[in-house]
């Protein structure tokens, strides 16, 4: 793996880490918001039903101290918050009022103050509810009348709130704190692969180098040997397979290279219409010597922020392939589109393959993978430039797919 794909696998382990975290505190938030919540209405609808119960009567003393267990930090207790009790007859008249613990200034101040609350809460469809910071609760009284029972719970709903945004700002600082000591430790532990890719490709490129010297002299040996002792099926053999590990090591030089490119291409505006018709230009005069027609649907205009040369390089890999791998008389096909809203482009690259039928197109990309190794083997290919193709379209933001269709195989390219 490369050192971006390295440097792209861990921003998607810390993205997943930190998504995890953040699912874990919002589960862990919400169920403590929720549990709050639940105690608390099960508290206020106590209340509310021991006003009713009590008429408002010897209901303001507070509970017996007990020692505060975990059953007993979750039970019901009276609210020392302000309280009131409504009465009204068959009417709807007001025949008594009852306050406890009131704030107001007296009794009659709270009474005042209430009386509106008191009537929207009577003319909601529903026995309970809430107005404003008020909770209701409407009972039946005697000779048909209605008992309205009032409890202040601005106390509960600001400690809610409280809550809900203790556990909010400490999950958002443990996602903050998390995120850095991800990122930091997730760094130590790449930087070991990184180092071993980036020695990879350096012995890549040094055995590369190293081999190309005995190559050559075997080369040499065989061909003064067919000069002096005349040309033999022996001598034609080898200097073939030379001929073949010369262009493996080319392969192998142009996948590092590629790598390479990957960690230092430059992005800017590209006229990718130039870039496309210039690649496929060489390959005119090879596709009309092996009787095979060369089409393109190449649009001016087509331009994208990205590596030019990046793009020169795929469209040349997959013209290659389309070449070397299309039917004898068959045609190659080499098409170009903006996407919708000019945001990146679309490359296809097809040619006709008439045994492409249950094929596993995606295997195509596997590196030195060839689907008929005992014909494909005099073609030159070595099994390197789709999966190369891949590489670059993959650096390039975008991605890849074959796709056989009615005897002719499409290498659909997305760039961005």
């Amino acid at each position: 793996m490369s050192e971006r794909g390295i440097e792209k696998l861990r921003h998607k382990f810390i993205l997943v880490a930190m998504v995890s975290i953040f699912l874990a505190m919002l589960f862990i938030g919400g169920l403590l918001n929720l549990t709050n919540y639940a105690v608390s209405q099960r508290e206020i609808g106590w209340t509310l039903d021991g006003l009713l119960a009590d008429n408002g009567e010897g209901f303001a003393s507070p509970r017996t101290e007990t020692p505060l267990s975990v059953l007993e930090v979750f039970a019901p207790s009276y609210h020392r918050d302000n309280f009131y009790l409504f009465v009204y007859d068959a009417d709807g008249e007001e025949t008594a009022f009852h306050a406890g613990w009131s704030r107001e200034s007296s009794g009659e101040d709270a009474h005042e103050n209430l009386r509106s609350v008191a009537e929207t809460a009577l003319g909601r469809r529903r026995d309970s509810g809430r107005v404003g910071v008020y909770s209701y609760k409407r009972a039946d009284g005697e000779d048909g009348g209605t008992r309205l029972a009032l409890l202040d719970t601005s106390g509960i709903v600001y400690t809610r709130m409280r809550l809900l945004y203790a556990t909010g700002g400490v999950a958002f600082l443990g996602m903050l704190i998390t995120f850095f000591l991800v990122r930091g430790f997730s760094r130590k532990m790449v930087e070991p692969e990184i180092e071993n890719s980036r020695r990879q490709d350096a012995f890549i490129t040094n055995a590369s180098h190293e081999l190309k010297t005995p190559l050559a002299v075997i080369r040499a040996n065989t061909e003064m040997t067919e000069l002096t002792e005349g040309e033999s099926e022996w001598t034609r053999s080898t200097i073939r397979q030379v001929d073949r590990m010369n262009g493996l090591i080319q392969n192998l030089v142009m996948i590092t290279r590629s790598r390479e490119q990957e960690n230092r291409g430059k992005r800017e505006v590209t006229d990718i219409s130039a870039a496309v018709r210039e690649s496929v230009a060489p390959f005119e005069a090879m596709t009309a010597q092996q009787g095979k027609t060369l089409e393109t649907a190449i649009p001016d205009g087509v331009t994208l922020v990205t590596d030019g040369s990046a793009v020169r390089q795929l469209t040349t890999l997959l013209t290659d392939n389309a070449v070397k791998y299309c039917d004898d008389g068959g045609v190659i096909r080499i098409a170009l589109e903006q996407n919708k809203r000019g945001r990146g482009a679309l490359l296809t690259v097809s040619n006709s393959y008439a045994d492409g039928q249950g094929v596993d197109t995606s295997r195509f990309f596997d590196r030195f993978y060839r689907q008929d190794e005992s014909h494909n083997i005099d073609r030159g290919g070595y099994g390197i430039g789709l999966s190369i193709a891949e590489s670059i379209c993959e650096n390039c933001g975008g991605s890849i797919e074959a796709v056989w269709r009615d005897g002719v195989i499409s290498f659909i390219s997305q760039l961005y």
